[in-house]
């Protein structure tokens, strides 16, 4: 277990040694507060860990986890690289300062006015369709063009349906058996494809499938490479690392996992002769995931048919227990390791009944006016934040070294119209 959770000598939770009960007052509630130190932490675990082993190995931040400038800005100075998924993340990448050349762009179901948009900004475009491959020729000059593809290794995992995005079922990239005709209709449209990617999910702490994942993208590499005549740059095993979100989750043994796969890509490319290329894993969750925190203030306690406890946050400041039926760990504040004494369900203010963090949740007695911390909201947390119920978007605290600076502005009620046009003929 480890859910990164520092207290003082009042047991109340500090984060970047900031009594995190003090950022509440400075900002508001809610807010999402990140841990800087913990992000680099996160990056040189797993980076430290691979190059034990492999030296040729890239981090590419899969940035969907999130995308703010100021966590992405740390990620650079670290020296990953970016594993972006559409447009917009490759601008906002570019905005914080990562050269072309260490940003990668795995899209689906892309437009054409999109390919035509990652071809300008000089970035290595990962195809996950024959669609993609042919209407990308029109579009770019093939001639030594470098590519990537996308497959599926027919291998899924991860902690909901929602997120496995390999095997029969999943939308993502070119079917196994199909991929070394398609790299060689790339080479005959005169493009040069140089790598090959597979994802199989996310929330992942088990590393079975992973492995086999690894086994699977290794295979096929190795029949494209003799089919086709690839000579491959890198292998990208994606992402999907996870974190504990549960105190009784234990955390991954990275520099374990990290032997285990240079093992089998080691011998996977000697067995295949595929040279001695990159080795590429996106971890977002894994990075960002546990360095962050939201807090949420009581308004009401309600005793109805169930003890709820109502607070100022809801599903559109963090959707992943209404989506994903996610557990994200509730503690109080001031007194971080009370034990819980009644099951109560945290409610959150959205008029909508699947508006809870938690269902059940043996919590401490708190009362109106407590803060309460939901732990491991770093990753799919503020970037699935919407204005729902026309409610605005929350700040974002950056903290490090005891000091605490603001990353993002709280919305306010005129955010909600921005970009919104009433017709002349309805205006008042």
């Amino acid at each position: 277990m480890d859910l990164n959770l520092k207290i003082n000598g009042n047991g109340k939770l500090v984060i970047g040694n900031i009594d995190s009960s003090k950022i509440a007052e400075e900002y508001g509630t809610p807010v999402y507060i990140t841990d800087e130190k913990r992000i680099r932490e996160n990056y040189r675990r797993v980076f430290n860990a691979f190059t034990k082993y492999h030296e040729k190995f890239k981090i590419l931040y899969a940035c969907k986890a999130n995308p703010n400038l100021a966590v992405m800005r740390i990620l650079e100075e670290e020296g990953s690289s970016i594993d972006a998924v559409s447009p917009g993340e490759v601008y906002t990448s570019l905005k914080a300062g990562f050269s072309p050349d260490r940003i990668l762009f795995t899209g689906n179901n892309v437009k054409n006015d999109e390919l035509e948009f990652i071809n300008e900004k000089n970035v290595l475009i990962n195809l996950d369709s024959i669609s993609q491959l042919e209407r990308l020729s029109k579009i770019v000059d093939p001639e030594n063009y470098k590519i990537s593809f996308r497959v599926n290794p027919m291998v899924g995992a991860g902690h909901h349906a929602h997120c496995i995005t390999g095997g029969v079922m999943s939308k993502f990239g070119i079917k196994e058996e199909e991929a070394p005709e398609v790299y060689k209709k790339a080479v005959d449209l005169g493009f040069k494809p140089i790598g090959i990617h597979s994802h199989i999910g996310s929330g992942i702490l088990d590393p079975k499938p992973f492995k086999l994942a690894s086994n699977a993208l290794l295979d096929i590499a190795g029949n494209v490479a003799s089919k086709a005549d690839i000579d491959f740059e890198f292998l990208d095993f994606g992402g999907g690392l996870g974190i504990p979100y549960k105190p009784e989750e234990n955390i991954l043994e990275i520099d374990k996992f990290a032997k285990e796969i240079t093992d089998i890509f080691k011998t996977k490319t000697g067995e295949y002769g595929l040279g001695n290329p990159y080795l590429y894993i996106e971890p977002g969750r894994y990075l960002v995931g546990d360095a962050s925190v939201l807090l949420t203030r009581v308004n009401t306690i309600k005793n109805s048919y169930r003890k709820f406890i109502g607070v100022d946050a809801g599903f559109n400041t963090l959707l992943r227990p209404a989506m994903y039926d996610s557990y994200h760990h509730i503690v109080p504040v001031n007194n971080v390791f009370e034990k819980g004494n009644e099951k109560v369900d945290v409610a959150g203010n959205v008029c909508e009944s699947g508006d809870l963090f938690a269902r059940d949740r043996p919590l401490p007695k708190v009362k109106e006016g407590d803060l309460l911390a939901i732990l491991n909201a770093g990753a799919y947390s503020f970037s699935m934040a919407s204005q729902y119920n026309s409610r605005p978007i929350p700040a974002e605290v950056l903290v490090n070294k005891g000091k605490s600076e603001l990353i993002r502005e709280r919305e306010t009620f005129e955010d909600l119209f921005n970009k919104q046009i009433i017709p002349k003929r309805l205006e008042k």
